[in-house]
């Protein structure tokens, strides 16, 4: 590269798209690894477990959208900055799966103590069903099937249940855990069906 393009100042972004480019370059240009992101969002969710637990439930809420939010961008970034790994990819999946897991568990735990037995059975349904979603997804496309069908993928749960904990000073968080169950276990249906529906069609052969 010349010279001169080196000693130039890098033109200052404008725009929205132009800021986020600057950032994904800076981040991968950096030593932060997929794996560190991902620790950070599993510790994120692990404290708005402790935070929950303490009915601090609006800033639990947020430590949950934050946690989530770093879980998602792990795996892209992964892809983006070369630096995934099969370990990786195994890392982020399981603790997916935690992390949703220890935030129901404490709101399951409040529900007990204020004696919401029902509700205690829908946290435990919710948690059962999204677990199942995701195990759906995993033996089907163990049988050569895309399975990314369904209502309430992990982005549409983490919304259900941030928009659930933030306003719980409303009441609105346990008709959030009866909405989470419910499409969860629809979820778990819709995919059932669609794995059924593919592995049943004819494969189609050369004429004879």
């Amino acid at each position: 590269m010349p010279s001169d393009q080196l000693d130039r100042p890098r033109a200052r972004p404008t725009s929205a798209r132009e800021y986020q480019e600057v950032v994904r370059n800076r981040l991968i240009e950096s030593r932060l690894t997929p794996n560190a992101i991902s620790l950070t969002g599993f510790a994120l969710c692990v404290l708005a477990a402790v935070l929950i637990w303490e009915d601090e439930y609006f800033l639990g809420g947020v430590a949950f959208v934050v946690g989530s939010v770093c879980d998602m961008l792990d795996g892209r970034y992964a892809r983006a900055s070369g630096k995934g790994s099969p370990f990786g990819a195994f890392l982020d999946s399981t603790l997916d799966r935690v992390e949703e897991g220890v935030v129901l568990t404490a709101v399951a735990a409040n529900f007990a103590q204020a004696g919401d037995d029902f509700a205690v059975a829908a946290v435990v349904v919710a948690v059962l069903a999204s677990l199942m979603v995701s195990y759906t997804r995993a033996r089907a496309e163990a049988l050569g099937v895309e399975c990314k069908v369904g209502i309430a993928d992990r982005p549409v749960r983490v919304v259900i249940l941030s928009a659930g904990l933030i306003l719980a000073g409303l009441d609105l968080l346990e008709p959030a855990v009866y909405v989470l169950a419910a499409l969860s276990v629809i979820t778990v249906g819709q995919r059932i069906w669609h794995v059924r529906s593919e592995l049943v069609k004819p494969i189609d052969g050369p004429a004879l």
